[in-house]
Formats: C-alpha cells, structure tokens, sequence
C-alpha cells in the first residue's frame, strides 16, 4: 500500500457495516432465518445490544437472550453459508462512495477498520472497486487486533497502518460499541447510527449525522 501524505492534517478511519455498505438488513435477514426455527423474532431490541461488537460473544449472548438451545459456536456455523450468499449482494450506504472519493480527491489517507472477518470483508466489498482508495484494512480477526469493539485496539492497529498519530484521526461508526471504541483510542469520532438505535445511544461523539448527506470533506477541516 502507498506511504500516506505527511502534510494530509486528518486521516479517516472508516467502520464497514452501516457506514460504508448497507449489510445491517442482511445480517438481520440471516439471523432471523435461524432463530424464526424456534419461533423467535430478531428485531432492533435485540440488535442494538449486539451491533459492532465481536461475534462468538454476540451469538452467545443471543442464543442466551431468546433461549434457544444451541452454542454460539453452532449458531455461527449454521449462520455462515446463509451470510456468504447474501452479502456477495452487499449494496452500498447512500452517498458513501461519493464521499469517499471526494476525500481520495483530496489526498486524503483512509483505512477500514471492521470487526467483520477478512473473509466476509472481501465478499461484501467484492462488487465495489472503490474500495481500492483505502489505503490499509484492518479486520476483526487481523492478528494485530486482539481485543474488539468497544476495546480501542482495531483503530489503533489501523492508524498504525497509516503511520498516523491518533489524535490526527477521525472515526466514522455506526455502532455505540464503535464509538466507544474510537473515543477510547483518542480519536475524533462522527456517528452514524441507525435511526432503530438513536442519536442518544451515541451521545459521547464528537459529531451525530443521519447520513452522508449530512457532512462533506470540509467538515474534516480539509
């Protein structure tokens, strides 16, 4: 990957699901397909406890959460194939590319950093070449993240990537668990969540958007 631009004032650190790609409907999609086996409903009460966090422990606490017999381990296993399908469909986040191409424009250095597996990564970005303008990816199984969400561990690990200090670092998230995650790491933190969580699950952000209509390169003090 290419050296970043040491004059560049901010480097962006970008979440993946909700942020970037629209895959939230599709995890539910595949969740409910499971669990509606034992006469469940996965909905948002449910979700917003899970989001962004790490996947064993979100599968364990959901079997736990509805009752239902089965391990998180075997829960994931059952759920895998249904999710590799669906998110070779992954669309993108409304505005998100355009966004992110305006700030390659401008020369600015960009990571993603996803607690999604490297696997699920490449499928969900595989029909998006502009994925190509980040400059490093850390994912949630990388060795040099250890620790998920809220743990500040995956963005520093990829404002490391682009030898950035943190504090020269905005995060953009969706997720309460993300924005825990980047404030722990000393960065700037814009929030996007879901209209289903609320602006109020994200307070601590430096920044609540409803969508990428609502902020420009120029917000970032370009």
């Amino acid at each position: 990957m290419p050296d970043s631009n040491p004059t560049s004032p901010v480097f962006v650190l970008f979440d993946l699901d909700g942020v970037l790609l629209d895959t939230e409907d599709l995890y539910t999609q595949a969740t409910q397909a499971i669990v509606g086996r034992y006469g469940r409903t996965y909905d948002w009460s449910l979700k917003r406890h899970l989001l962004g966090r790490d996947a064993l422990l979100g599968a364990s606490n959901l079997m736990e959460r509805l009752q239902i017999p089965l391990t998180g381990e075997e829960y994931l296993a059952i759920q895998r194939p249904i999710l590799e399908e669906l998110f070779t469909r992954s669309p993108a986040m409304p505005g998100a590319e355009e966004f992110v191409r305006e700030l390659a424009t401008s020369g600015v250095a960009m990571a993603v950093a996803t607690s999604t597996e490297r696997k699920f990564y490449d499928l969900k970005v595989s029909p998006h070449a502009w994925f190509s303008l980040f400059r490093a990816v850390v994912c949630g199984d990388d060795p040099s993240v250890g620790a998920r969400k809220p743990a500040p561990n995956i963005f520093l690990s990829a404002a490391r990537e682009l030898r950035a200090d943190p504090k020269q670092c905005i995060v953009i998230e969706d997720s309460p668990a993300g924005v825990q995650a980047g404030l722990a790491a000393g960065m700037r933190v814009i929030a996007m969540p879901h209209p289903a969580i609320g602006a109020e699950a994200c307070a601590g952000a430096h920044r609540i958007v409803a969508g990428w209509s609502e902020i420009s390169a120029s917000d970032l003090a370009l």
